[in-house]
């Protein structure tokens, strides 16, 4: 007996377990199954709001803004200028790309001196504050 039951489960009350349970899930995905046939177009929506509950679709993604900003067309430079006493800026170098104005700039501490996308045909006094 020992050996048999160390746990105290005999292994034909395993296969006993193992039967009835696959028994009953045919019951259950036949009964589905006849469920599913007899639904007409009309509870359609209220089957999926049922799945709903269970499968979350993808996410909404946010809407694209309407049209591209100058800074993903490419139609000018990135600057690193800087502020003086006076609120007046000064571009001190510009960049074909952000990431490379980025790297320029990574090792700054002087909070007067920034990086901003300059369009082209735009003065730098914009850059000015006021």
């Amino acid at each position: 007996m020992a050996t048999n039951e160390p746990f105290g489960i005999d292994p034909q009350d395993f296969e006993r377990a193992l039967r009835e349970a696959g028994t009953e899930l045919r019951e259950l995905l036949g009964k589905a199954g006849g469920y599913l046939n007899r639904v007409d177009h009309a509870d359609v929506g209220s089957l999926t709001s049922l799945f709903g509950q269970f499968f979350q679709s993808e996410q909404p993604r946010p809407p694209m803004p309407e049209g591209e900003t100058m800074g993903e067309t490419g139609s000018g430079v990135w600057a690193i200028f800087s502020i003086d006493d006076t609120g007046q800026a000064s571009v001190e170098q510009v960049f074909p790309t952000e990431l490379e104005a980025l790297r320029a700039h990574r090792d700054n501490t002087d909070d007067r001196r920034r990086v901003r996308f300059l369009p082209y045909g735009v003065p730098a006094s914009v850059l000015d504050e006021s």
